[in-house]
Order: C-alpha cells, then structure tokens, then sequence
C-alpha cells in the first residue's frame, strides 16, 4: 500500500460489532488490506471492496441476494465466491473468512477461490469457433474457461490486435490520462494458458451453417460445433468531397486511436464531425490535450435523440465550458487541404478530422450464409440464429426484449453480457438473456449512465437538476418508465436497473 494511503476503517482482526454497521455494511482492513464485511440476512461476508473493472467503490454499490452490483458501471460479484458474474467486470475479487468471537465479527484471512464445476450437459461441443474479437467475442471466450468448457476454442479477429477495453479509447487513453497498457482486456500470455486459440489479423470470407464451417479469406476451412458471430459495426464514412483520406479518422480500433493520437501531436485544431456520444468523447479527450476542439453536427442539440432536450443543452454546455466550439444544424460540405467549407457557408481550418457519425452491423457474412436478418441478426431470447447451433451477440444481434418488442443496441456492456449468455447457452445451459441495457459516457469530469433502452417517449421527468450535475432523468412511453439517465446518482441508477429487471412487462 502506498504511503499516502491509509487503511479504511477499524481492524477487522480485533473483530467489529453489528452496530458498527451502516445500512449492512463496513468497510475495514486486515493489515494493509481493504475489506467490506456485509450483512446478507444472518450472514456477514467479506470481499475485497473495489470493482475489478475500474476499481469502483462496492460499499457504495447495491447488495442484491448474495450479489453486489458496482455503483459506476454496474458490474456484479458473488459474495460467496467472489466471481464477477456479470460484465463489464472480468476479473474475481477476493473472499474473506468471517469469524464470531462472541458478540464481535472477525476477519484475519482470505478464503481459496472455489473451483468452477465442469460444463453440467454431457453433449458439450467438441469445437467452438468465435468470429470477431470485440467486447463479445472475447467475453464468451473467457466465459467458456470459466465454465469449464475443456474443448477447442478459436477466436478469429480481423483486428491486429488483441481484444482490447474500447470504452477507453475513446476516454482516458485518448485523452493521455491512461497507459496503453491499460487497453488489453488480458495479456497476451492469457489466450495460451487459457487454450484459445486467438488468430489475428484473420478474415473471413463465408460461413456454411450446413457444413458446419467458417471459410477464411485465405483459404482455409476451420470447422465448428457451435460458432458464435460477433462481427460488431463498422464507422459510418460520410463521404466529403475533397476530402484527403489521410486527414479523416474514425475510431473503433485501437489502431483507430493510436492514429488519431499521432496525428493530435501535430495538430492544433481538430474538427469532429457528429455530436454522438463517441465524438463528444473524442472532443473532451482532444481537449484534454490543448487542442482547439470544433464540432459540426446537422441536429440542433447534442444527444437529444437518445436523452432529450435538457440534457442535450447540459451537454453542449459543459463542451463549451472547456472551450468546444459547436457548429450545429450544419455540415461538412467540401474539404481542401486544412480547410473546411460548411454547407451553410462557414469555413474553418482544421489539421485533423474524426468523423463520430455512427456505426453500422457488420452483416454481410450472416447475410451470405442465409441466417434470419431484420436490422440485425435475428436471434431468440437464448441468443441462437435461425440456423441451429449459430449463436450471435453484440452490435449485430437483434433478440427479443422482455419489456417489449425486438431490440439491437450498440453497447459495450450489453455486448460483453450476452457473450457470457451465449457462451453458457452454447454448453447447453438454456439461460435467457434478459439482462437491462446499460452504457456509460464521460465527459471530463461528468458520468452520465444510461439504463433501459427508449427509442422514443412521450414524457421526460427530471428529478434533481441537470444542470446542477445530481440528477435521475426518465424516459416515459404511456406512463412507463422505458429508460433512466443520471449523473452522479449511482445507487439510484442501480436501483432502477434493479426494477426493470423484476418488473419488465
């Protein structure tokens, strides 16, 4: 521990009371260590108190069953075992034996991580083949392992590098603030001791559901049991006439980033085409580095489609708090060199240009292999195709959502959650996904989470104020509650979360 930090709380190996606790929990140490001691029922358990995702606060977070969910990004751990049983956590967090000395709880050492049961159905797969190496691939690769699964797994990625957190490529490591370091999902010594078999830079060119194989652009046949498509979207490119392909960037790839963070060590004023989410997070994270920062988007107000007037005006607002300047109700019409001509007349020079417009599937090869399409691959509630046996999740995937309707969403955390489902589903397990949508965006200092999912509404309620940044906005379609949007209202949007689930009709 480092010399500034001090251990939370009292010492847990000289035992605590139940008096002590606040709303069922503690946080203490033992020794240099941080434990939170909980009170689930009769019961007190320990567990190592920060979120193995971005090391969030648990005492802050909701207790759920014997669960509890991550206050920041909604990450969820057993309490028993310490597993992280739901994404964007992937990491297991420690347990801790409690002891009663008498009428005081006591905790002196960590408990050895349980063993993970083989796969429970004896007609597991011999070979599961994985086509993408995005945030679902990837999660249902490390999620066969941790079930047991003791067959083949290969991961085919068209990506040069392997599966990275792309959340922050877009923050932190944009931004300068985080190492690159930070930006794998696992070392590259994990896929050899895990026995996955990763293959980059890897294409493929079709799939034959009959066969039962995945055709690689070079030629080669890579046979399957199960295969899980999780190509994810591509960047839309607008096209601008005049445009130098060397000045426009898009950001998916890691590669992606590393680009624009060369090109931002020259530049001194960039040009983000669209307000969306990810170009506003490429704008803060540009700022962040002294950049002059311009945005030129056809809507009158940043993110209004997906969170409303008000918080369209608090977002634009905060931009230009930190010196963004918005060109709205406008775009690019023609590029020459460094300078930008505006449909509406306006011209602005610009040494680099990131293009956030959004994304598309990636359907081609589903298309091409005759799978159910409707705006995505068509799946059921366990995430299985139209063809038996092919499952497909994230960005492409189109599945049935319990509180209505046929959905597709472009979120990393749903992608990761229902690579978890269909890994378990393609051992057999028959587990529904019926999991709440969630993704988070920051901008410098403000966290705006998101849970549900609201293509439109009738009503808007704000409690708090926006602009005061503490507020739970909700999204209303015939007086029900569709989505909830929040800063700096952690437990309620966990809460919230909470209720969808129990109650989605």
């Amino acid at each position: 521990m480092s010399e500034d930090k001090k251990p939370s709380g009292p010492d847990l190996t000289q035992g605590v009371r139940l008096a002590d606790f606040t709303d069922g929990k503690l946080l203490g140490h033992v020794g240099d260590a941080d434990v939170l001691l909980l009170l689930v029922g009769p019961e007190v358990l320990a567990i190592d108190p920060s979120c193995s995702h971005y090391h969030g606060p648990l005492a802050e977070g909701l207790v759920v069953g014997d669960t509890i969910r991550c206050p920041w990004h909604h990450a969820c751990f057993s309490l028993r075992t310490g597993e992280a049983v739901r994404a964007p956590a992937l990491g297991p967090l420690a347990i801790w034996q409690v002891e009663r000395d008498g009428d005081r709880i006591v905790v002196r050492r960590k408990l050895e991580p349980p063993r993970r049961p083989a796969p429970r159905h004896a007609d597991a797969p011999g070979r599961i083949v994985i086509v993408g190496g995005g945030a679902a691939g990837f999660a249902a690769a490390e999620m066969l392992r941790r079930e047991g699964f003791a067959g083949a797994i290969t991961l085919l990625s068209d990506d040069t590098a392997a599966p990275v957190d792309r959340p922050n490529l877009s923050k932190d490591y944009l931004a300068g603030q985080a190492p690159e370091d930070w930006v794998p999902l696992r070392p590259d010594d994990y896929y050899r001791d895990a026995g996955i078999e990763l293959r980059l830079d890897t294409h493929v060119a079709s799939i034959d559901p009959r066969g039962r194989t995945v055709q690689l652009a070079r030629g080669e046949a890579v046979p399957f049991d199960r295969l899980l498509l999780a190509m994810g979207a591509e960047p839309v490119r607008l096209p601008i006439s005049g445009a130098e392909p060397r000045r426009i960037h898009t950001l998916r790839t890691l590669a992606d980033s590393r680009a624009i963070i060369a090109a931002a060590g020259e530049a001194k004023r960039v040009l983000v085409v669209g307000a969306s989410f990810i170009g506003l997070e490429v704008a803060a994270s540009l700022r962040n580095r002294k950049l002059e920062v311009h945005v030129v988007a056809p809507e009158q107000r940043p993110m209004e489609r997906v969170l409303g007037a008000e918080m369209g005006d608090f977002v634009r607002a905060l931009h230009e708090e930190h010196g963004v300047v918005f060109h709205l109700g406008d775009t690019v019409a023609q590029m020459e060199g460094t300078r930008v001509t505006l449909k509406n007349g306006g011209t602005l020079d610009a040494d680099l240009t990131v293009l956030g417009v959004g994304v598309r599937p990636r359907l081609t090869l589903a298309e091409q292999a005759g799978l159910a399409i409707d705006r995505g691959v068509i799946v059921d509630a366990f995430l299985e195709t139209s063809a038996a046996g092919i499952f497909a999740a994230g960005d492409i995937a189109r599945w049935p959502d319990p509180r209505g309707g046929s959905i597709r969403v472009e979120h990393w955390v749903v992608a990761q959650r229902q690579g978890q489902t269909a890994a378990r589903n393609m051992l057999g397990q028959r587990e529904r996904y019926d999991a709440v949508p969630f993704f988070w965006s920051q901008h410098y200092d403000v966290p705006v989470n998101y849970v549900g999912h609201a293509e439109r509404w009738d009503d808007i309620r704000i409690d708090g104020r926006i602009g005061e940044r503490d507020c739970l906005v909700e999204y209303r379609q015939a007086g029900r509650v569709l989505a909830v949007a929040s800063i700096n209202r952690d437990l309620a949007s966990l809460q919230r979360e909470l209720s969808m689930e129990r109650e989605p009709g």
